[in-house]
């Protein structure tokens, strides 16, 4: 048996609490099963946006000459170039932080499964560790939905789409969430005539204004197929072929060289021995916690996908923050209170939001302003020539407060900051009207939907 004063399972999130407890004096194990880094660094947010970032470049290439720019309409990826430089920075990336937190003297690094054997008790490699306090980021894996075929077929995930050298001629997407929304863009701006099969909509958990003007731009370049559910997946001769079924009985069949499943993610929570414990689990298998991170075994939190609260990097590392003051350093003992949480679609259009959507808070009976303005009647947007993007400001009538925000368009999640700042200090319409904004610049996008909401004031 090894004691320690901390155990940390996963080495994603868990990072946020490895190094810094371990550079505090704390005897810390760290155990990752998979690459260092956890899902954002290598499967994830980060060579998701470098692949991304090179499609964009096409993308503007391809559409310069409506800006009178000739000769660009024609670019040529090297796809295969593109991804084993990002797999290559990734993997250095990866290497490095391993090495970073393996060689410090404060840290026990193991590589392998980990496996609960009691409350504070875990097994790996043949060792028993032990500690107090345990802190679980075991993080999530692509869901694989039950389809008839699907099963032993080369269908790609997330985590192999970012690692393939080949770009197929067609790619059929399950899915029509943010994974396939990204993906898909980066594919069809790379050159792949990109399919997208939805049981109903795009983003349906976007505002449905956004989701519809995404929809709207996103359609022009890929193939939405609506409302079908898939009765079947076969592959033979190296090609798939997806038997479709629509709401109405109707059938259609399509086929493609590569198929991408991205129809969510499940937690990592069915494999680390959580039976021998009494932690408890939500239907779906994510760990419950209370608003301390904490697990319902005393000294055992959890934080990260694997809560199932926030999928996102940004908010396992403010979990991570918030622990290292509470329940590592003892600085804190406030509940752990979010803020407004953002996020964002990073395909194009780009989409960002923080706060409900404007079906939300009507459900709750507050009684809104909505304000809304348009890229185009802009400056910065007729600059740029465009036809779509929108800004939608959700404002309490009653206290002028802004509870929402979401956008669709370029540089979304840039933009997105101004309303992050001001939801977070409580800020009014008032105070969005009462600032001087850069001209010409795109915020004022933001400040045009601010003075259609005071329009809207009796």
């Amino acid at each position: 048996m090894q004691t320690f004063d901390i155990i940390i399972i996963g080495s994603g999130g868990g990072t946020k609490l490895a190094m810094p407890a371990a550079q505090s004096g704390l005897r810390v194990a760290l155990i990752e099963n998979d690459a260092f880094g956890g899902t954002c660094l290598n499967r994830g947010c980060i060579p998701s946006k470098m692949l991304i970032y090179p499609a964009e470049v096409a993308d503007l290439a391809r559409h310069a000459a409506r800006l009178g720019i000739r000769g660009l309409n024609d670019p040529r990826p090297d796809f295969a170039a593109i991804v084993r430089r990002i797999s290559a920075s990734v993997d250095k990336t990866s290497a490095e932080n391993r090495a970073a937190h393996a060689q410090h003297p404060g840290i026990t690094f193991l590589q392998g499964q980990a496996q609960f054997t009691g409350d504070h008790t875990i097994a790996i490699n043949g060792t028993e560790l032990r500690a107090e306090k345990i802190f679980i980021a075991a993080g999530s894996r692509p869901r694989i939905p039950d389809i008839p075929g699907l099963a032993g077929t080369p269908f790609m995930t997330s985590t192999e789409a970012l690692r393939n050298t080949t770009p197929p001629r067609r790619l059929l997407i399950l899915g029509g969430g943010y994974i396939a929304a990204e993906l898909g863009y980066a594919y069809s701006a790379l050159g792949t005539d990109v399919h997208l099969i939805l049981r109903s909509h795009m983003l349906r958990h976007e505002d449905q204004e956004i989701a519809d003007e995404f929809t709207r731009v996103f359609a022009r370049r890929h193939t939405l197929h609506s409302g079908a559910a898939v009765a079947r997946v076969d592959y033979r001769h190296g090609e798939f072929t997806v038997e479709l079924q629509g709401a109405d009985g109707s059938g259609m069949s399509l086929t493609a060289e590569a198929l991408l499943v991205a129809t969510g993610v499940v937690p990592n929570t069915d494999n680390i021995g959580l039976a021998h414990t009494a932690i408890t689990l939500s239907p779906d298998g994510f760990i419950n916690v209370d608003d301390h991170l904490r697990t319902t075994v005393p000294g055992v939190y959890a934080l990260g996908d694997c809560i199932g609260r926030h999928l996102f990097r940004h908010t396992v590392n403010y979990e991570g923050e918030y622990l290292m003051r509470t329940a590592v350093l003892g600085r804190d003992d406030r509940p752990l209170d979010y803020g407004p949480v953002p996020h964002a679609v990073f395909a194009h259009p780009q989409i960002a939001g923080v706060g409900p959507t404007e079906t939300e808070l009507r459900a709750q009976g507050i009684d809104l302003l909505v304000g809304r303005a348009r890229y185009a009647d802009c400056t910065a947007g007729e600059a740029r020539m465009l036809d779509h993007g929108l800004v939608k400001i959700l404002i309490d009538r009653q206290t002028d407060r802004v509870l929402g925000a979401h956008i669709v368009g370029d540089e979304a999640s840039n933009m997105l900051h101004l309303f992050i700042v001001l939801m977070k200090k409580s800020g009014t319409l008032a105070d969005l009207l009462d600032m001087i904004f850069i001209h010409p610049a795109l915020p004022e996008v933001a400040r045009n939907a601010a003075r259609d909401a005071r329009r809207q004031r009796p």
